[in-house]
């Protein structure tokens, strides 16, 4: 039986939703219909976030319990008046992605099973200088929703002694987004950082609060993640929709409502209600645009004081001036005799970049090797305890979360000991980019275990390898994906 389908007419467009009584959200019972309904209800607030960029595809199709893919490039066969812009990423590759302009673009990708809006923070006019910077506010385990409150507010108050305006929203799950509009002068090193400087602002604004540490194990309270600033990073856009049971909704604030704001009060079901009585709370975004200089100053003074760049997300080769790219529970020498990252703006090293575009330019697409970094990508040796300042081990590796976190279960059922003495924050879970999906990787910090207690690193439970059926993993610096490995 063929499926059925419904045509919508928005805006003098005609948008086919297949399969429009597909359930998406089983826990909530709303249907694919149901989000496309959604998004042209909010489509004002909800253009005003997305219209204009480049956006990465994240696509659900088979709804919110599924699992999901990132489709980076526009679909071919799709409507004449969807738009797309070419990108160019840390890799070097290229991508055409989809550029939305008006509401029928919305039901579109709701439509292709994008429940959430994933926009880069530049317009397709200008891709090289961002008009947003993001404040991305991530709690660590264990911390009150309160706390992320108090530290939006502290925020607010960074942003202010700079001369910013910042827009907040919840982020749809855990933590609080604030969106800053900026002058489309700078690049996106220079915009991120400008967030790093605001990070360490904040930290020593609130120093029992937040942080402004990249690696897990050195957090503690609520961590503000500058590198949503460096070039392919993505967050979800006001009034998305975000993959969770209550279909729970990224949604503007005003700065008011922040001390007391719950953030379960919005839904798919609850918003549209909300919107249409008080108006949208980010409204005035476009017209508070401002300047980096103040932000920029103080990275300078910071960088006077001692304080250099952070560490770069691990899909970006290693940029000079960057600190070793190594988990401080993997350090093992001092950081004179780690190797120097090369890397510039977000890229590779300038003579790197410029045989690649040769040999590109020769026709050659694969041209261009994997760019190395310490500490990235080795599996842990099950060899023993380490001597570290920080007791890091590894639990899981698993294609699904709940498979990863099954397998701590049955970790912690082998040390019962060491289990009852973790805090919430000392269980680290990271969700990993695989090739179109996520992977997911646990590991446990045994700082709180008493020496005597602490197990050993031991082999990995599942131990999953996002990249057994291919020739190689991506890596930075890859022109050409890896192909899948030919049958024996």
């Amino acid at each position: 039986m063929p499926t059925r389908k419904e045509i919508l007419e928005i805006g003098g467009r005609e948008v086919a939703v297949s399969n429009p009584d597909k359930v998406y959200f089983p826990k909530a019972g709303h249907t694919k219909m149901d989000l496309v309904n959604y998004y042209l209800a909010v489509a004002d607030g909800a253009l005003r976030g997305v219209a204009g960029r480049p956006m990465a595809l994240k696509r659900f199709v088979d709804g919110a319990e599924g699992e999901a893919f990132f489709q980076k490039r526009a679909p071919e066969n799709r409507p004449d008046w969807i738009d797309t812009a070419e990108l160019t990423f840390p890799s070097g590759r290229t991508a055409d992605e989809v550029v939305l302009r008006e509401a029928a673009g919305l039901a579109w990708v709701a439509n292709l099973g994008c429940i959430d809006l994933n926009p880069h923070p530049v317009r397709a006019e200008d891709l090289d200088h961002p008009d947003e910077l993001r404040v991305d506010l991530d709690p660590v385990p264990g911390i009150e929703w309160s706390q992320i409150r108090e530290v939006a507010v502290v925020c607010r108050e960074a942003l202010e002694a700079v001369g910013l305006v910042g827009w907040p929203k919840t982020s749809g799950s855990r933590g609080i987004h604030i969106n800053v509009r900026i002058e489309p002068r700078w690049t996106y090193p220079d915009v991120r950082r400008a967030a790093l400087a605001l990070a360490r602002d904040v930290e020593r604004r609130a120093p029992t609060l937040a942080t402004s540490k990249w690696w897990k194990e050195e957090r503690h309270g609520v961590f503000l993640d500058y590198n949503q600033n460096a070039k392919d990073r993505t967050v979800a856009s006001v009034y998305s929709v975000r993959p969770l049971p209550d279909a729970r909704v990224s949604m503007p604030l005003r700065w008011e409502e922040v001390p007391d704001v719950v953030a379960e009060d919005f839904t798919l079901a609850t918003v549209p209600g909300l919107y249409a009585s008080r108006g949208d709370a980010g409204a005035g975004i476009d017209d508070a645009v401002g300047s980096l200089e103040a932000l920029l100053e103080l990275s300078a003074r910071d960088e006077a004081e001692g304080l250099g760049d952070a560490p770069w997300p691990p899909n970006y080769a290693k940029q000079a001036g960057e600190p070793p790219r190594v988990q401080p529970s993997r350090k093992r020498r001092p950081e004179s005799e780690y190797e120097p990252g090369r890397g510039e703006a977000g890229g590779p090293p300038p003579e790197v970049a410029a045989e690649r575009a040769a040999a590109v330019a020769a026709g050659d697409p694969n041209a261009g090797l994997p760019t190395e970094w310490e500490g990235s990508g080795s599996r842990p040796t099950p060899t023993g305890r380490r001597k570290s300042a920080i007791p890091v081990i590894e639990i899981s590796r698993a294609a699904k979360k709940t498979e990863a976190l099954e397998g701590l279960e049955r970790w912690k059922e082998r040390h019962p000991a060491a289990a009852t003495a973790l805090e919430p924050a000392d269980v680290l879970v990271d969700g990993m980019r695989g090739r179109s999906s996520l992977w997911y990787r646990v590991r446990v910090n045994l700082i709180h275990v008493p020496e005597a207690d602490r197990p050993s690193q031991e082999a990995l439970d599942p131990d999953y390898d996002p990249w057994a059926g291919y020739e190689w993993p991506d890596r930075a610096g890859q022109l050409e994906r890896a192909p899948r490995k030919k049958p024996c």
